[in-house]
């Protein structure tokens, strides 16, 4: 199944109004979202550690719900994630990071 950044966006905030997570600003806490987006990294990363890339509680499952929660997180706050992650990705496309200074495998 493909579907379009605003269709997955709609999804996201359908759930969020149906489980009752808030889907404008006075209805929820942001640093507590912050906190459950960096729960599901921390998660993702356990599922990393254990060799565990696939299933529930996995690397790939966590870092699906820390997408979800960064989507909701923004589509309440009003911000537009899709245009920022292009912006970016066009950013990074200029930009030259040293190896050598950096903590990361390069290939």
């Amino acid at each position: 199944m493909s579907i379009t950044f605003e269709e997955l966006t709609k999804e996201v905030m359908l759930q969020a109004k149906e489980k009752k997570f808030g889907t404008v600003s006075n209805e929820i806490s942001v640093p507590e979202k912050i906190a459950l987006i960096h729960s599901q990294i921390s998660s993702a990363y356990e599922g990393y550690r254990k060799k565990k890339l696939t299933g529930e509680w996995s690397l790939e499952d966590e870092m699906a719900g820390a997408v979800q929660r960064i989507i909701h997180l923004c589509t309440v706050l009003g911000l537009n994630l899709e245009k920022a992650l292009l912006q970016k990705i066009k950013q990074n496309k200029g930009r030259e990071w040293d190896w050598e200074k950096l903590n990361e495998k390069h290939s």
